[in-house]
């Protein structure tokens, strides 16, 4: 198994607050990596230093393709919070077709094959319906389902989600889950939440992040070492298909 991203000994800050101290983290080819942790853990500043945004203070960040170093990756990026304006006059086809930007040369049409899968993609959304439909006129399940496909039309090497449930339509949540396990299938998914439960039932690793990170290989992992790892006491419930995890009643000093 070749790895994709191999971060050493990495501290990032904003200004004068060290938000991730000394982190090391190894993503390989078909890895589905849960990130956890609380609050103000350091989750979502570990996913700008991957994804270009941040410069880390100290350490490395490395990627690799075929197992040779490369200087970056295919990333698909679905942000946690939805910033797109549904204001805008923009069509469903559309959105999913500016995920593939980057490969477009200035003042060139897209090619047949850029277009044949875009059609791919909304089909594997369950989108056809609406390719042709204002984003305005969406649900937020239906918005959801077209920003993933927006992420996914380059055929990433590493898909990166920041909470997905967020905003994710209940009635589409579990088919959601099912689709991300046929994507893992072409691409490693970096999947960050703050549903313990949800990742738990899904992902192939764990890394839980509270300004330092603890790895754990396999998702089968205990009560005891997730109350470790946040500072916090966690149980365990049964729930349907998808356990879940709760805090028990605690004190922070």
């Amino acid at each position: 198994m070749e790895k994709l991203i191999d971060i050493e000994h990495m501290t990032a800050a904003y200004g004068n607050k060290t938000v991730l101290r000394d982190i090391s983290l190894t993503v390989w080819e078909d890895d589905f990596l849960g990130i956890i942790g609380p609050n103000g853990g350091g989750k979502t500043t570990l996913l700008k230093v991957i994804l270009g945004l941040l410069p880390p203070v100290a350490g490395t960040i490395r990627f690799y393709e075929g197992g040779q170093p490369a200087s970056s990756l295919r990333i698909g990026y679905l942000p946690q919070l939805n910033n797109i304006d549904k204001k805008f006059p923009i069509s469903v086809r559309e959105v999913v077709t500016s995920g593939l930007a980057s490969e477009k040369p200035l003042f060139r049409s897209y090619t047949a094959s850029q277009k044949q899968r875009v059609e791919e993609v909304l089909e594997k959304m369950g989108l056809n319906e609406l390719a042709g439909r204002a984003i305005g006129e969406l649900s937020g399940g239906q918005l959801q389902r077209v920003l993933l496909g927006r992420s996914l039309v380059s055929r990433p090497q590493v898909l990166i989600l920041d909470e997905p449930n967020s905003y994710v339509d209940k009635r589409f949540e579990s088919h959601f889950y099912k689709l991300l396990d046929e994507i893992n299938k072409e691409s490693a998914i970096i999947l960050v939440s703050h549903d313990i439960g949800t990742v738990l039932a899904m992902v192939k690793n764990i890394a839980c992040v509270n300004e330092t990170l603890h790895y754990h290989p396999g998702a089968d992992v205990s009560e005891e070492w997730l109350g470790e790892k946040y500072a916090c006491p966690i149980e365990l419930l049964g729930h349907g298909d998808l356990p879940h995890r709760i805090l028990k009643r605690h004190e922070h000093e």
